[in-house]
C-alpha cells in the first residue's frame, strides 16, 4: 500500500498540523469498508503511539484523524484497511515527517547578509558560522532558506541533493524553506556550517529586460539546526550575528547569463567579513508543498562535431534543462573553458539567436592538471547542444549533461502504433520537465523564462496526467493569490515581477479558475478548491466588472489567440479570432468554473449566483457572435472550437452548423492547423463533438507545417513555441517569440490519453473513470497508462487481422469505470476493480 501525507511521499518538511492522507491499494485488492492510522509521535524522549479508526471506503483527501501535531514533532505514520470480510489488510510500511515551525515564534535564527561583501557585481559569498553539539544526540533537522539560492555544507559535506533552493516564489509574501535530516553529518563537539549564497531568481537579471535585483539588493542567509537529545532535550540554534562571511570562488553568476568561476580561488576566501542581521517578517516563511528541484537524470552525450568555423559542438540527442558536466585534465593553472548553450544548430553552428539577451554561458579558470570535474551551481541552462572552447580535443566519455527540474513523479504514459505521434507525446514529456523547474515557466532558455499563467492554463490537464502536479501547482496558486491585484486582476506572470496593473487578459487571468478546478478533478481536493475559491471569485468578479449592459466584456488589451500560425513573426498577437469572441467564451467557461466549485464545496447560494451570471454571459455571446445558422464571428478554427467544446451555441441548428463550418474550414486548410495558444487545446475535441473524427485523425497527424508532427519531421525533441520555430530550410523563424522548448501547444497530448486511448476522469480523483477510445481511424492500436490517487489505471485497444478491436481494460481498487465495448453502438458496462477485456 502506497501511503501519501499532504500531498507528498516523503514529508521530510511538514507545514501544517492537521496533513491530509491518501493511500493507494495493491491490486486485487477487495473493496475498502474502513481504515485505521496509527500515528508514532517521538519529537524527543520516549515515543507514544495512537490509532483511530473510521468506517467507509475514503482514501483520497482523508482528513488528519488525530490530535493536531506541533512545531517541531517528528514521528511516523502508516496505515491500514479492512475489506467486507472482517480482515485487514497488512499495515503500510511507516512514512515519517517531521513538522516545520507553524508560528513566527518558532524561529530563532535571523537572516543574516555580508556586510560589506557580495555587492551586485561581487563573487557569491559564502556564510560561515559553528554548532556545538553535546553528548546523547539522537536528532538533527537542518532548516534553510535563502533571499537568493543557497547550497549548504556540513563539516565539508553538502547538505541534501536539491538545487537552487529555496525556489522561486512570490518572495515579499511567501519565502519557501526546506528541511533537512543532518543526524549523520553532524558529530559531538563544534561543527562547521557554511552556505554559499547565489543571485538566483532574488536578484539576478529577470525579464527580456534584465531587470537585476527586483526583490531586493542583498543576499541573506537564514539557517535553523534543531538538535533532540536522548534525555528528550530540544536545543535550536540559527544564524545570527556571530556568523561570518567570505567571497567564494565562484566570480559571478546569474540564470540567464551563467557561471563565472575561479577553481584557483576554491578554499581560499580572503578576509572575513561581518553580517548584518536583516529585519524580515517571519511569518512571510512557509513550508515546501510540492517537490524540490533536484538532478533527476544524467544524459550522456551522443556525439560531438565540428563546426564549419571549426567549434567543437557536443550534441545531447535531447533537448533538456539543467547544465554540463565535463571532466578535463592536463591544464596549466590559469586555462579557462567556456562552455556556451543553445537548443538548435543554425547552418552548423551554435543557434543562439532565439536565447535573446541571455549569455548562457559559463566559464572556468582551471587550478591545475589534476583531473577536475566541471559544473555550475547555481544556475541552469535550456539545450541540446554545448559548445566547448579550451579543450582541445573533447572525449564523449568525459561529457554529460545533468537535467535538472522538480522531482515529480511520472503519472501518464501513452502508445500507439504511429511511432511520430509516440515522438510527439515524448517531446510534451520533456518540455514539461523542462518548464516545470519550480514555476511552470513558459521557456527555460532565453531571456524570459517567467511563469506565464496562459501557459498553464491551456496545458494544466495534461501536465496533470503525466505527473503527479499537486503540491507543485498548489503551491504556485498560492502565489497566484498573493500577487493579484486588490481589484480581482491576475498578473500574466507568477510570481509578479512584470508589475503591470492594467493587463487583465483573458486566458491567461483565468488560470485564477481553471488549474483548480482541474487540480481538484485530477486529485480530488476539495480542501485545495476552498482555498482557492476567494481568488477565483475575485478573478471572475474582475471580470463582469468590465462587462457591459449588455453583459459582453469587450475592454483592454488582449493576448488573443497567441501565435496564431497565420500571424507575422513580428506580431504574435495577430490572430485570425476576433479577442472580443474569446474573451466573451471565457467569461462564460471560468464563470461557470466558479459555479462548479461553489457546488462542490456544498455552497448552494452562491453556485445559484454564478450559474444565472454564466447563462447570461452565454446568451450575450450567442446575441452578439453567433449567426442562426452557426456561424461565429471572425470565423475560423479557434472561435468553432471554443463554441463546440465550452457549450457557448443555442439551438441544434447551431450546433450542427457550426461544427459544419468548423469541417469545411479544416479540409480547406488540408487539415493543418490554424489555431494559437487558445485554440489548440480543443480544436481536436471540436472535430470530434461536430462528427468529424476523420478530420481529428487526419490533423492530428498532418506532418506539414503548420502541425504538431512537423517539428517530429524536424527532429524536435520538446514542444516548439510556434508551430514553425524552425524553418523547412533549417534556419530559425525570425519572430522574437520562438523558443524550441515551449510545453503551450503540447496541450494536444490530453485528447491522446482522453480520446485516442480512450481514459477519461468523470469523477473527482478519478474514482470514477470512462472508457471510449476512438477507434475508428488509421491507428491500429493505441493505450495509455494512468497513476491515480487509487493506483494505475491502464486502457489498451487494438485492431485484431480480422477487423474485431480487443479493448483490455484495468482498474485498480477503489475506481469504477464506465466501459463503451467496441462495436456496440453507445452502450456502456460498468466495471469495478480487475482487468477486463472486450471485444467487438
Amino acid at each position: 500500500m502506497d501511503l501519501r501525507l499532504e500531498r507528498t511521499e516523503q514529508a521530510g518538511c511538514l507545514g501544517t498540523p492537521t496533513p491530509h492522507l491518501g493511500w493507494r491499494h495493491a491490486a486485487g485488492t477487495g473493496p475498502q469498508d474502513g481504515y485505521e492510522v496509527e500515528l508514532v509521535r517521538g519529537s524527543a524522549g520516549p515515543a507514544t503511539v495512537a490509532v483511530t479508526g473510521a468506517g467507509g471506503a475514503e482514501q483520497v483527501a482523508v482528513a488528519w484523524p488525530h490530535e493536531p501535531l506541533a512545531a517541531g514533532e517528528v514521528g511516523s505514520v502508516r496505515v491500514r484497511t479492512s475489506h467486507g470480510d472482517g480482515g485487514w489488510s497488512p499495515w503500510s510500511e511507516p512514512l515519517t515527517f517531521h513538522v516545520a515551525p507553524l508560528a513566527p515564534e518558532d524561529w530563532v535564527a535571523r537572516f543574516i547578509s555580508p556586510r560589506h561583501l557580495a555587492g551586485l557585481d561581487d563573487p557569491a559569498p559564502v556564510l560561515a558560522g559553528t554548532v556545538t553539539v553535546g553528548p546523547g544526540l539522537v536528532g538533527a533537522r537542518l532548516l534553510l532558506s535563502a533571499l537568493g539560492v543557497v547550497r549548504a555544507r556540513i563539516n565539508g559535506t553538502r547538505v541534501g541533493a536539491d538545487e537552487l533552493t529555496p525556489g522561486w516564489t512570490s518572495y515579499h509574501k511567501r519565502l519557501r524553506f526546506h528541511g533537512y535530516d543532518v543526524t549523520d553529518l553532524l558529530r559531538e563537539g563544534s561543527n562547521d556550517i557554511d552556505a554559499l549564497l547565489g543571485n538566483g531568481w532574488y536578484r539576478g537579471a529577470l525579464t527580456w529586460d534584465l531587470r537585476r535585483d527586483l526583490y531586493g539588493d542583498r543576499l541573506a542567509l537564514l539557517a535553523q539546526v534543531e538538535l533532540r537529545y536522548a534525555d528528550g532535550r530540544v536545543e535550536t540554534v540559527g544564524t545570527d550575528g556571530s556568523w561570518r562571511a567570505h567571497s567564494s570562488h565562484v566570480l559571478s553568476d546569474d540564470l540567464y547569463g551563467g557561471q563565472h568561476t575561479d577553481l584557483r580561488l576554491q578554499g581560499v576566501h580572503g578576509a572575513a567579513d561581518e553580517v548584518d542581521e536583516l529585519d524580515v517578517d517571519p511569518r512571510i516563511l512557509v513550508a515546501p508543498e510540492g517537490p524540490p528541484v533536484r538532478i533527476t537524470k544524467v544524459v550522456p552525450a551522443v556525439d560531438i562535431v565540428h563546426s564549419p568555423t571549426g567549434k567543437q559542438i557536443v550534441d545531447f540527442g535531447q533537448n533538456l534543462v539543467g547544465w554540463v558536466n565535463l571532466t578535463v585534465r592536463g591544464h596549466a593553472a590559469g586555462d579557462r573553458i567556456t562552455v556556451r548553450h543553445a537548443e538548435v544548430l543554425e547552418h552548423g553552428e551554435l543557434g543562439t539567436r532565439p536565447l535573446r539577451k541571455a549569455e548562457a554561458t559559463d566559464t572556468y579558470d582551471l587550478a591545475g592538471p589534476e583531473e577536475t570535474e566541471l559544473a555550475p551551481q547555481l544556475t541552469f541552462h535550456g539545450f541540446r547542444y554545448a559548445e566547448v572552447t579550451g579543450v582541445d580535443e573533447l572525449r564523449l566519455e568525459d561529457v554529460s549533461a545533468a537535467v535538472v527540474g522538480s522531482e515529480l513523479t511520472r503519472t501518464g504514459w501513452f502508445t500507439c502504433s504511429e511511432p511520430m505521434l509516440e515522438q510527439l507525446h515524448e517531446n510534451v514529456v520533456w518540455g514539461t520537465r523542462g518548464n516545470f523547474l519550480d514555476v511552470p515557466t513558459d521557456c527555460p532558455q532565453r531571456d524570459e523564462r517567467l511563469g506565464w499563467t496562459g501557459d498553464i492554463q491551456v496545458f494544466a490537464r495534461t501536465a496533470a496526467f503525466l505527473f503527479d502536479v499537486d503540491g507543485f501547482l498548489s503551491s504556485w496558486l498560492r502565489d497566484l493569490a498573493a500577487d493579484q491585484r486588490p481589484d480581482g486582476g491576475v498578473p500574466v506572470v507568477v510570481p509578479d515581477v512584470l508589475r503591470d496593473d492594467n493587463v487583465i487578459a483573458t486566458a491567461w487571468g483565468d488560470a485564477a479558475t481553471m488549474v483548480p478546478w482541474v487540480l481538484y478533478r485530477r486529485y480530488g481536493d476539495l480542501d485545495l478548491l476552498r482555498r482557492q475559491l476567494p481568488s477565483m471569485r475575485a478573478w471572475v468578479d474582475r471580470l463582469w466588472a468590465e462587462a457591459d449592459d449588455s453583459a459582453l466584456w469587450r475592454t483592454g488589451f488582449q493576448y488573443g489567440d497567441w501565435l496564431d500560425p497565420t500571424a507575422p513573426p513580428e506580431d504574435a498577437a495577430a490572430a485570425q479570432a476576433d479577442p472580443h469572441v474569446i474573451q466573451q467564451a471565457y467569461l462564460v467557461r471560468s464563470t461557470e468554473m466558479l459555479a462548479w466549485s461553489a457546488r462542490a464545496l456544498g455552497q448552494g447560494a452562491l453556485a445559484e449566483e454564478y450559474e444565472d451570471l454564466a447563462d447570461t454571459a452565454r446568451a450575450a455571446f450567442q446575441n452578439a457572435y453567433v449567426a442562426p445558422d452557426g456561424r461565429v464571428t471572425s470565423d475560423c478554427q479557434t472561435v468553432y472550437a471554443l463554441a463546440l467544446c465550452w457549450a457557448l451555441l443555442g439551438s441544434g441548428e447551431q450546433v450542427e452548423g457550426a461544427g459544419e463550418r468548423l469541417a469545411t474550414l479544416v479540409r480547406e486548410a488540408d487539415a493543418t492547423v490554424a489555431t494559437g495558444f487558445v485554440g489548440t487545446p480543443l480544436i481536436l475535441d471540436a472535430l470530434v463533438i461536430a462528427g468529424h473524427p476523420e478530420l481529428a485523425y487526419a490533423m492530428l497527424l498532418q506532418t506539414q507545417n503548420p502541425s504538431w508532427l512537423y517539428p517530429v519531421t524536424m527532429g524536435a525533441t520538446t514542444i516548439w513555441e510556434r508551430w514553425d520555430s524552425m524553418l523547412p530550410d533549417g534556419s530559425i523563424n525570425s519572430g522574437e517569440m520562438t523558443s524550441f522548448n515551449h510545453y503551450a501547444l503540447g496541450a494536444v497530448a490530453n485528447f491522446l490519453h482522453r480520446r485516442v486511448a480512450g481514459l477519461v476522469a468523470i469523477a473527482p480523483g478519478y474514482r470514477e473513470v470512462e472508457v471510449d477510445p476512438l477507434t475508428e481511424g488509421p491507428l491500429t492500436h493505441a493505450g495509455a497508462r494512468h497513476l491515480s490517487p487509487y493506483g494505475e489505471i491502464a486502457v489498451s485497444w487494438e485492431k485484431q487481422p480480422d477487423g474485431v478491436v480487443r479493448l483490455d481494460v484495468s482498474v485498480p481498487p477503489g475506481v469504477l469505470a464506465r466501459v463503451y465495448p467496441p462495436g456496440v453502438k453507445r452502450g456502456s458496462v460498468k466495471v469495478g476493480a480487475g482487468e477486463h477485456t472486450f471485444s467487438g
